[in-house]
């Protein structure tokens, strides 16, 4: 009815390690895909902000050539979208990993604090600690 699991005798195999691999390969993609996602934005952001700028400057000087303004506008826009996308794209991949980073290590101050919140309840854990230390001084 029931099996008592004997951990020591679990041994991986080749196809476990793969699938760790394809794993962690799909966490990478999706940190990638955020980071478009986060480029993305930023970039329609600049672009919508420059839109303006350069809307305001057409306004100005195109009394009644609305053709030579929507032309103009248009221009600023494609000119801006090939200039400005490499450089956010990387800014935000830089950003994004930061972002991560910074998760991450809040996440194991958080596990650590729990832990020694724990362990000051707890002698049994305490001294578990203590002599792990212990050890890795040696």
């Amino acid at each position: 009815m029931f099996r008592i699991a004997l951990p020591h005798f679990v041994q991986f195999s080749a196809g476990t390690h793969r699938a760790a691999g394809v794993i962690a390969k799909a966490g990478a993609v999706r940190n990638a895909d955020e980071s478009k996602t986060l480029a993305g934005m930023l970039l329609a952001a600049a672009l919508a902000a420059l839109l303006v700028v350069a809307d305001q400057l057409i306004e100005m000087w195109a009394d009644g050539h609305l053709l030579l303004g929507w032309v103009a506008l248009w221009t600023v826009t494609f000119a801006a979208l090939a200039l400005l996308a490499p450089p956010l794209r990387q800014l935000t991949s830089v950003l994004a990993s930061a972002v991560t980073r910074w998760s991450n290590e809040a996440k194991e101050r958080r596990i650590e604090e729990k832990m020694w919140e724990y362990a000051s309840q707890d002698y049994r854990v305490m001294a578990e600690i203590q002599q792990a230390a212990a050890r890795s001084q040696d």
